[in-house]
């Protein structure tokens, strides 16, 4: 894309396990669909010493596994490595492979930093940043979750706008990224079918749910200082449910949509303790890097309400856990029964469901005739795949947010307002944090869970 700028991408934690299986193939994607500048490097950063040749042969090997094979053509020669870390009072060897960078690349060259490492690093990179002259100007992606706890993000906060304005900070959260998630404000919007039942009148509950069958074995020294609360609920469902909630945008340009989307944040009603169950399954203990007395939750439910007067009064339900049943991603609007003649309904009609899973799929829950001789009701379904909408060619998460931030575009990152308002929501249980109850992996989480979704139950696993 000749409109691109040179661009240095500077990537922290490049040998790391976020950079193998996300960050990296999603550069590979972009290089295959040239999307990227006609010109740019990545500069790999970390703490131990490596060669450039060296640096390649282990994104040969991530790509390898986590992505298309082979690299796509032109991208190995493109690679750079700078070891020796990178702090304030020691910058390693990155100023130096940074400038060279950009005396390959010639003038107007743009620099975006990548932060593929623990949320506890933020602060340290950040500072050393500005003390070696590389935040001028620069673009700085931020991965979640962007801070730990309400004053720990309030403090990061700080920290960053000390350093960069906020148009140069991208916080991401790839569920905003998802083909689907898009979808689910294009759909609403473009189409009066769905426009038209789109508030409380026609609702009676929604439900984001995001069940793993996975476990976390191969994070849990990271997954134990987190847990689901925070690395899934105050970043992905409640961004998910701020996408169904929100009023109609002026237009779906960037900046409207972005208000649009964290304005319904504001009116996310603080969570009840008695709204929330949090989740361990049996065997997480046993984990290496997992303590033996460990209390982190594996799963959250929640039943958040929204004041707005379209959504006052219906049940946003979000749930997430690992070592569940299934592996879904879906968000689910459960209609109310309509007022007519019809008496007593068979339970899984009335539904408009949208799989956030790789392009994604719009399923309908419908009642029908049972075909036959009597007048009997039955639930018929009907889906549509959204990838084969036609001449689609649809990006990975990563790669959308990664050409959003090559061309400027935030309307899929959160702000640092939003983020504050996601944190209040979020912050009465965590300090009066309920019990953590125990389930079996294989299940569909504590039992306690399943009041919350009173009376219709949850759509998944019912």
């Amino acid at each position: 894309m000749a409109d691109l700028r040179p661009t240095v991408f500077v990537l922290f934690g490049a040998t790391g396990d976020l950079a193998a299986r996300m960050v990296l193939p999603a550069f590979d994607v972009l290089q295959r669909r040239g999307l990227l500048p006609p010109d740019w490097r990545i500069v790999g950063s970390g703490r131990g010493e490596r060669s450039d040749d060296e640096f390649r042969d282990l994104v040969r090997d991530a790509l390898a596994e986590h992505g298309d094979g082979e690299p796509a053509e032109g991208l190995p020669e493109r690679l750079r490595f700078a070891g020796g870390g990178f702090a304030t009072d020691d910058p390693g060897q990155l100023p130096d492979a940074v400038a060279r960078a950009r005396e390959e690349l010639g003038d107007d060259v743009q620099l975006v930093h990548y932060l593929a490492v623990p949320p506890e690093a933020f602060g340290g990179i950040t500072r050393a940043l500005d003390a070696h002259g590389l935040a001028d100007g620069a673009r700085v992606v931020y991965e979640k979750p962007y801070g730990t706890s309400p004053e720990g993000f309030r403090e990061l906060d700080e920290l960053v706008h000390a350093v960069l304005d906020e148009e140069q900070v991208f916080r991401i959260d790839h569920f905003l990224g998802k083909e689907a998630t898009q979808d689910l404000h294009v759909l609403r919007f473009a189409n009066g079918l769905f426009s038209s039942v789109w508030s409380r009148e026609h609702v009676a509950q929604v439900q984001v749910d995001v069940p793993e069958t996975l476990d976390v074995a191969d994070r849990a020294e990271f997954y134990d200082a987190t847990g689901a609360t925070l690395d899934m609920l105050v970043t992905h469902l409640f961004q998910v449910a701020a996408e169904v909630a929100m009023e109609p945008p002026v237009s779906l340009t960037p900046g409207d949509l972005q208000e649009a989307r964290e304005a319904v944040v504001a009116a996310f009603r603080p969570l009840a303790r008695e709204d929330v169950v949090l989740g361990q399954f049996t065997g997480y203990r046993d984990l290496e890097g997992v303590a033996d007395d460990s209390t982190t939750d594996t799963f959250v439910a929640a039943r958040l309400w929204i004041d707005t007067d379209r959504w006052h009064g219906v049940p946003f339900l979000l749930r997430t856990g690992k070592r569940m049943a299934d592996s879904r991603q879906r968000v689910t609007l459960v209609l109310r029964r309509p007022d007519g003649p019809v008496g007593a309904v068979p339970g899984g009609g009335n539904t408009v469901s949208l799989s956030l899973s790789g392009a994604g799929a719009l399923d309908l829950g419908l009642v029908a005739k049972r075909p036959g001789p009597e007048l009997e009701l039955s639930v018929a379904e009907a889906s549509l795949d959204l990838g084969a909408v036609p001449e689609g060619e649809p990006l990975p998460p990563y790669a959308t947010l990664l050409h959003d931030v090559l061309v400027g575009d935030r309307s899929l990152f959160t702000t640092s307002s939003g983020l504050a308002r996601a944190w209040r929501a979020v912050a009465p249980v965590l300090g009066d944090r309920p019990e953590v109850r125990p389930y079996e992996p294989g299940s569909w989480g504590p039992a306690e869970a399943a009041a919350l979704a009173d009376p219709g139950g949850w759509v998944l696993g019912s």
